[in-house]
């Protein structure tokens, strides 16, 4: 019997979770086929999220000739060969990994994408805006396929238990740790369910401890015998916070037991910049190199360079100064009327008018008295300096010196 995945692999965009602003009712690529009107783009979105699931029906129900055309592995050859049959007829051409065409490849490719006898879908994992050449980006629209949540998992989840021949349950503890341990993809999801299923009876009811034995994690108790990943990373992050190296090293340690770097990793950056800021920013791309050289070596190895900087974070000393004001700023702008930019901070009126605009540059230290909040809330303080690390009391200084030239104005 095929794998569960594959059987479950949608053939529908009303079967695809999580991405209706594409696949949906009023989608866009749901408008392109009732319209008939085919444009290139490009699907971009972490592993898992369904992007060539989603480029596969679409292919289907276009009813286009295809081709598929992987950037980082196939040459001009095999385009040249497949852009010669549109002597007759248009086609639909499915690139993977479009981040990685090569110039020749594109130099070809693109006049027939100008002329409308291509149309192209590229696939990527990165970022378009970045890492796609801006000849190639400009003839495409760009779409997102967005990470799943935890809601989307569990219907597929669900679907994929009622297609086993087994009768079971499964406890919201267990579903979660699947939906954790899959890494939100829905292959990974569906093809640790299937192993889960062949370890139980019908009407046996699928535990946490069943999970983890089938993916050969260990039991770590917390908090009444529950293994609570979240709290877990809570307890990281409050001991890095409260300075506790020892309980912050620990914690480190019973997260690597299991194995989720990528959630290790995602949490650090945050404690960063929350917890530590501004007093010590030079520790912020310390910890994003950690990371990244903890991914690219993998465990066991990724416990050392992650230990470095957790122990530096927790020594380090702390800052909520940032994290403080752009909260307060979200909570105004989200709650009051704020008003408008002020004439000197606005272009149009700028353009109308130069001199209402005082260039900073050419004042003595680069500040004069202009003030650049909307009027409305123009003696809002937002950011409160702290003065308990170098780096900051730095900033504070100033900050004072500013503000003591802005109250001139």
């Amino acid at each position: 019997m095929k794998p569960l995945a594959y059987r479950l692999r949608p053939t529908e965009f009303s079967e695809v979770v999580g991405q209706d602003h594409l696949v949906g009712k009023n989608g866009i690529l749901t408008k392109m086929l009732e319209t008939g009107k085919y444009l290139s783009f490009i699907l971009y979105g972490n592993p898992g999220t369904g992007k060539t699931t989603i480029a596969t029906i679409f292919s289907e129900k276009s009813q286009l000739d295809t081709y598929f055309f992987n950037a980082s592995t196939d040459n001009k050859a095999k385009l040249m060969d497949i852009c010669n049959t549109t002597t007759y007829h248009n086609i639909l051409l499915i690139i993977d990994e479009i981040h990685r065409m090569k110039s020749d490849v594109q130099d070809y490719l693109l006049p027939f994408v100008e002329s409308g006898k291509v149309t192209i879908i590229g696939l990527t994992a990165l970022n378009p805006y970045q890492n796609i050449n801006p000849a190639v980006r400009s003839r495409c629209h760009l779409y997102q396929v967005k990470d799943l949540k935890d809601e989307d998992l569990k219907k597929v989840i669900e679907r994929g238990k009622n297609e086993l021949d087994l009768r079971f349950s499964i406890s919201d503890e267990a579903l979660d740790l699947i939906i954790r341990f899959s890494n939100h993809e829905v292959r990974s999801a569906l093809n640790l369910l299937e192993a889960t299923s062949l370890v139980l009876k019908d009407g046996d009811l699928l535990t946490p401890n069943i999970v983890r034995m089938v993916m050969g994690m260990p039991h770590l108790n917390l908090d009444g015998g529950e293994d609570n990943y979240y709290e877990l990373l809570s307890a990281l992050q409050k001991s890095i916070r409260g300075s506790d190296v020892h309980a912050s090293i620990h914690y480190l340690g019973r997260l690597l037991v299991l194995g989720d770097l990528e959630s290790i990793g995602r949490r650090l950056m945050v404690i960063v910049y929350e917890d530590i800021g501004l007093a010590n920013p030079n520790l912020a791309p310390k910890v994003y190199t950690a990371y990244e050289v903890a991914k690219k070596v993998g465990l066991p190895e990724a416990r050392i360079p992650l230990a470095n900087v957790v122990i530096e974070m927790a020594l380090s000393p702390k800052s909520n100064s940032a994290y403080l004001a752009i909260d307060e700023a979200l909570n105004d702008i989200k709650n009051i009327d704020t008003g408008v930019v002020p004439p000197h901070a606005d272009n149009k009126a700028i353009r109308k008018n130069p001199a209402i605009y005082k260039y900073p540059h050419d004042d003595p230290g680069s500040i004069n008295e202009q003030n650049y909040l909307p009027l409305k809330i123009k003696n809002k303080k937002y950011y409160n300096p702290k003065d308990e690390s170098p780096y900051e009391k730095a900033l504070k200084t100033r900050y004072l010196e500013i503000e003591k030239i802005k109250k001139l104005g």
